[in-house]
């Protein structure tokens, strides 16, 4: 079938995840004909994600489960990301880290040292602040503790909720707000709205006119005017088309009800 006038102007897109392709452990409805449209016409697709709970391995397989063919190159995590930044960066630091074992790998294999469960947590060089459904007080205090002596502070995120079936869970930024406000620091966030991951996710699917499709105004779209983009928002997850309507400096090329919606070119 056609795609909307909207999208043939394009050659390829970056879609993000949470909230626009699944919600939960569930895909949102037409999401998956959304992405085999867009491939039968012949784009590109890239997916990105401020989501670190989870490797790039893993939302491969996610998006095989739901029925959407992709490779570990296909998408673009924060938490690669943060391994490459790292890597390039602070090799060899004693780092201290709040998140899910996939961030703690990250970490690990950029070259630096760990130091949770240790009794030097306290004096790590480094901070890393990612998304987890399972922080401690502990770890707030012991973060809080390495940062009020002087140890650098990166963070994937400052999204404050991502979307559940059941409504918005406490996102990365809920758990970074109780560093921050613990130890008097601020973070450097790696994800989005800064643009690193859409300008990677447009290095890998090379030339041609791009568009990022989000759910959050102030991540997604945010992120696509950084990296000289354009963006389209979709209303399955957490903006409204209010919202949207409201704001002064994002404004994007499409307001849609979904990723299928937008495609398609329906109202």
């Amino acid at each position: 079938m056609a795609l909307s006038p909207l999208l043939g102007r394009y050659d390829q897109l970056i879609v993000d995840l949470d909230g626009c392709v699944w919600i939960g452990d569930e895909p949102v409805d037409g999401s998956v004909e959304a992405v085999e449209r867009l491939r039968a016409a012949g784009k590109r697709i890239a997916f990105a994600t401020n989501n670190s709970r989870r490797t790039g391995e893993d939302y491969v397989r996610k998006l095989w489960s739901m029925g959407i063919q992709a490779s570990v190159g296909d998408v673009v995590t924060v938490g690669g990301a943060m391994q490459h930044l790292l890597a390039e960066t602070r090799r060899g630091m004693s780092t201290f880290v709040i998140g899910t074992q996939a961030m703690v790998d990250h970490v690990a294999d950029a070259g630096l040292k760990v130091m949770n469960r240790t009794d030097l947590a306290t004096r790590a060089d480094l901070v890393v602040v990612s998304g987890t459904e399972d922080v401690t007080y502990d770890e707030v205090r012991v973060a809080s503790l390495a940062l009020q002596r002087g140890a650098d502070f990166l963070a994937t995120s400052r999204d404050p909720t991502y979307p559940m079936p059941d409504g918005f869970w406490p996102g990365t930024g809920a758990v970074l707000a109780a560093v921050e406000t613990a130890s008097g620091r601020t973070a450097t966030v790696v994800g989005k709205p800064e643009p690193q991951l859409f300008l990677t996710a447009v290095e890998r699917l090379g030339e041609g006119r791009t568009l990022v499709v989000g759910d959050r105004l102030e991540s997604d779209i945010e992120a696509a005017k950084r990296a000289q983009l354009d963006g389209a928002l979709v209303l399955t997850g957490e903006s409204t088309a209010e919202q949207a309507a409201q704001s002064k400096d994002l404004r994007p090329v499409a307001v849609a009800d979904s990723l299928l919606a937008l495609v398609s070119g329906q109202d």
